[in-house]
Formats: C-alpha cells, sequence, structure tokens
C-alpha cells in the first residue's frame, strides 16, 4: 500500500490544514460539559471503540480503559466483546456504548442488542463499515461472517432496540441518509483506522452530513489525538469525538492512571482552544474560527 494513500495519513494532513482565529473580547471561562442521550457527562472527547485489549495488552485492559473513561467523565465506545466483557465494563461505572459488527447471522446482532439493554448501556451502534475482506468478500471475524446490512435491516434493527443505534462507518451523504432514513439515533463518521486506502477524512464530509442529520448527533473520529484536534472537530459541528490509539498507548506505559490523565490533559487543551476563541460552551461553537490553508 502506498503511504501516499495511508487514510491515517491523509487525515492527518486535512487536520494540520485547518488553521483557527483567535477570539479574546468578551470571551471566558469555558464549559465542556456535555449532554448524550439524556445523561451528562464532563466532556464530548470520549474513547473510541477499540477491540480485544485483554488479548493485544493485557488481561483487564478493557475496563482499565473504562475506569480512566468514568474517572474524565468520558463515554466510553467499545468494540467487538463477548457478553462477559460487556457487563465487566458496565461494572466500573462508566457509561459504555457497544458497538456491534454487521454479522451474517442477523440474530446475533439482536441478541446483542437485547444483551446491550439488560445491561443498562447508554447505546448500541453498528459497524457498517466492516462487512468486507482485503478482497471484497464478506469479512470472517473471530470465526463470525459479516454481510453489509441493507436500509431495510438497519431500520428493523431501530425498530427493535429500546437503545439510541449509531451507525458507525458513515463517510457520505449517501450511507448518511440510508441510516437516517432507517432511524438511526446517531452517526459516527469514520474510516475505521485506514480500512480502505485514500478515504476522505472524516471532517471533511462533515458539513454535508450535518445538513441531512437535522437533529441527529454526528460523531468524528480517525486522528483525534490532542484537545486542538477535539476543538477542530467540534467547532466544525461534531457533536463529541472518539480518541483510541493514543489511550493504547497511555494505558501501557501507566495502567492504573495513563487513560484518565491522557483524557484529562485533552480536556485542558480543549478549554484553552475554546476560551481563546470565544467558544464559551458547546452549544457556542463557531465554525467561522477554522481557516483552512
Amino acid at each position: 500500500m502506498s503511504e501516499n494513500g495511508n487514510s491515517n495519513n491523509i487525515t492527518r494532513r486535512y487536520l494540520d490544514s485547518l488553521l483557527i482565529e483567535t477570539r479574546f473580547m468578551d470571551s471566558t471561562n469555558p464549559d465542556l460539559s456535555f449532554e448524550l442521550f439524556g445523561e451528562h457527562f464532563s466532556s464530548p472527547v470520549m474513547t473510541a471503540a477499540l477491540s480485544h485489549l485483554d488479548h493485544f495488552m493485557f488481561p483487564g485492559a478493557s475496563e482499565a480503559i473504562a475506569r480512566g473513561a468514568k474517572e474524565a467523565g468520558s463515554v466510553m465506545w467499545y468494540g467487538m466483546a463477548d457478553e462477559e466483557e460487556i457487563e465487566r465494563l458496565a461494572a466500573t461505572g462508566a457509561r459504555v456504548i457497544e458497538i456491534i459488527k454487521p454479522y451474517k447471522d442477523r440474530d446475533l446482532i439482536f441478541r446483542k442488542i437485547e444483551h446491550g439493554q439488560k445491561t443498562g448501556l447508554l447505546a448500541v451502534g453498528i459497524d457498517i463499515d466492516h462487512p468486507f475482506a482485503e478482497d471484497g468478500s464478506f469479512d470472517i471475524v473471530d470465526g463470525y461472517e459479516m454481510k453489509a446490512l441493507s436500509t431495510k435491516e438497519m431500520e428493523e434493527i431501530c425498530r427493535a432496540s429500546k437503545l439510541p443505534v449509531i451507525a458507525k462507518g458513515v463517510l457520505s451523504e449517501r450511507d448518511a441518509r440510508s441510516c437516517l432514513s432507517a432511524g438511526v439515533s446517531g452517526l459516527m463518521l469514520s474510516h475505521h483506522n485506514n480500512r480502505i486506502e485514500y478515504a476522505v477524512p472524516p471532517l471533511a464530509v462533515l458539513p454535508e452530513i450535518l445538513k441531512l442529520a437535522d437533529n441527529v448527533p454526528v460523531f468524528a473520529e480517525d486522528e483525534i489525538r490532542t484537545g486542538m484536534d477535539a476543538f477542530k472537530a467540534l467547532a466544525l459541528g461534531a457533536k463529541g469525538v472518539c480518541i483510541g490509539r493514543p489511550l493504547m498507548t497511555a494505558l501501557k506505559q501507566d495502567p492504573e492512571h495513563g487513560v484518565a490523565d491522557y483524557l484529562k490533559n485533552v480536556n485542558a487543551q480543549l478549554g484553552k482552544a475554546m476560551a481563546y476563541t470565544g467558544c464559551t460552551d458547546l452549544h457556542r461553537m463557531d465554525i467561522s474560527v477554522i481557516r483552512k490553508v
């Protein structure tokens, strides 16, 4: 794969091309408080939907991220997991959004949603961008075959769920329109850590998708690493952002406090950016402070 086509690199360059103008007059200390699906949190900066952390890192790694998210007042998104792991994450007191793969066995999707309801999760989501393998065939993950969802199937999922359903992996008006017509409660803009090369950066398509979303929250991830990255996404209209790989590094360096410390530092950076631009709370974010070079 060409490094020029690496979607993470493209997204990073796009983020770095976005500059801000300062607005100090009449500004004040910013309020980062965040409301999602009727609940209140300290910040719109959340953890990304990582998976298999106990296998790739160390036993209890996913719970360590959950505890860090709770301490920082953040929502925890989490990816592929069995019921027992999801229950352990919820037991930490963190508010969890479980992201479910597009299993060919659609009944498995409904069973996972039902389990999420019983466990008291904040919401569930569907990885719409993970049906295919590298050769275009349907992917097989942990022995489970995947299959692309239809708009009708997404509608059935939304009707069946008592929890908000988020479509994760949206990068086009076409998919956004289909998911919104199906009744989703949120959209996550993402290329899933370079699942396809030359993907459009999430923030590049954010403005046009916001025009379709009305009051449905739109989130962004991919290369969100700092409070300034988060600020740019929020100023452009994202409801919230997710941070992934940097939290894994923080967790490795300090399993006890690394995640919470990293999120708190990002929140401090976000607060600085908001204060310096006159965006004093999340309802006063202003797209006009962003300039693109």
